[in-house]
């Protein structure tokens, strides 16, 4: 069997890939156990100084696996460990997402937690959190808010509709857009140009701009996590997501 979480590491420069394509990359039980292990193996390497984090083709990450999830909903549990805020976690290093095709839902909140976004053109961005049933437990309702302003934020969380990798540049979801072929090129340039600064500056502004976010969102991150535990207490029914299924992924095929 095929490891679900790869790690490659040249030039100063770790690649984590999501490797489940048959799944579109979807977040399995396994995929949650292995990529913050992966993620901080990553960040605590000396011969690393940046990180990118994309899925092999087609798609960066397609979110919960709803099959998974629709039979013991046992990934659910695992997308918010009590001990760690967000899907990985915490970095020293920048994270780069390399988004080579849908990011949707888990997939979407998996890459507002990288530092920067660079898109293919066969990106696609959504959230159906409401569709499926479920609330974000990753940061979504802070980081994609602070992406893209609470407005649209908002119509993206109550629609579900898909934002195309042009609409989320304009958005200012995502730094750039370029063509499917070139994005991990593209962004292994990025990458070096990062590389290739005093790393002790680059860090401690990682910090600092954290720092200046978390002095007015600490709140958000807080409630969103207990509405999101207080929304699996209410009594979560697998059966439910199994039903809905189809119908998420009909929607979703229309929109991609």
């Amino acid at each position: 069997m095929s490891e679900v979480v790869l790690l490659d590491v040249s030039e100063r420069i770790a690649t984590v890939t999501l490797n489940r394509p048959e799944a579109r990359n979807a977040l399995s039980s396994e995929v949650l156990r292995s990529l913050p292990k992966v993620m901080a193996e990553a960040d605590g390497r000396d011969d690393v100084d940046v990180v990118v984090l994309t899925g092999t083709d087609p798609a960066f990450c397609a979110g919960l696996d709803l099959k998974e999830l629709g039979t013991p909903g046992a990934n659910l549990g695992g997308a918010v460990p009590p001990d760690q805020r967000g899907p990985f976690p915490p970095m020293t290093k920048p994270v780069i997402g390399a988004i080579n095709g849908v990011a949707v839902t888990g997939g979407l909140e998996l890459a507002l937690n990288c530092d920067l976004l660079v898109a293919s053109t066969r990106a696609r961005f959504g959230d159906t959190h409401a569709r499926v049933g479920l609330l974000p437990g990753w940061g979504l309702t802070v980081l994609l808010a602070q992406a893209v302003g609470v407005r649209r934020a908002r119509e993206m969380s109550w629609t579900g509709n898909f934002l195309t990798a042009d609409d989320a540049l304009v958005a200012g979801l995502v730094n750039h857009v370029v063509e499917h072929d070139d994005l991990l090129p593209f962004t292994r340039r990025l990458a070096a140009d990062v590389a290739g600064n005093e790393q002790d500056a680059v860090r401690q502004l990682k910090r600092t701009y954290a720092a200046v976010a978390e002095a007015t969102v600490e709140e958000g991150w807080r409630i969103e996590a207990a509405d999101a535990r207080a929304w699996r207490a209410r009594g979560f029914d697998p059966t439910e997501v199994a039903r809905r299924r189809d119908k998420i992924m009909t929607r979703g095929r229309t929109q991609t």
